[in-house]
């Protein structure tokens, strides 16, 4: 089992930065891919951006160049940079962990957090 706990939502102006993160109750970043995921108030769920068990990253075209996903594994802690936040980031982040071992299927999410570009 893996707990998930974000934090560092708030409300910024535009072109301003944030930086979420999202702590793990345990050391995981070596078994699972962390994402990281929002969803707009009347929206689908969209997906944001990925780091592999190797450290490698990907991100959607929406956000590519302006955020930055990364892992501290001596915090076990995920976090996701935002820069050059426009008013259509506004959502609710939530992170994802997954993994299969031995064929089963594991992943968890965190609770979410608000973030809100408005001036």
């Amino acid at each position: 089992q893996v707990q998930l706990v974000e934090s560092g939502g708030g409300l910024v102006q535009p072109g301003g930065s944030l930086r979420l993160s999202c702590a793990a109750s345990r050391s995981i970043f070596s078994t699972y891919a962390m994402d990281w995921y929002r969803q707009a108030p009347g929206k689908p769920r969209e997906w944001v951006a990925t780091i592999t068990t190797g450290g490698r990253t990907n991100y959607a075209d929406s956000v590519k160049g302006r955020f930055t996903i990364s892992t501290d594994n001596a915090k076990n802690t995920l976090y996701l940079r935002m820069n050059s936040l426009k008013p259509e980031d506004t959502a609710v982040y939530s992170c994802n962990a997954h993994t299969s071992i031995l064929g089963v299927a594991y992943d968890y999410w965190g609770q979410g957090t608000q973030v809100t570009v408005s001036s």
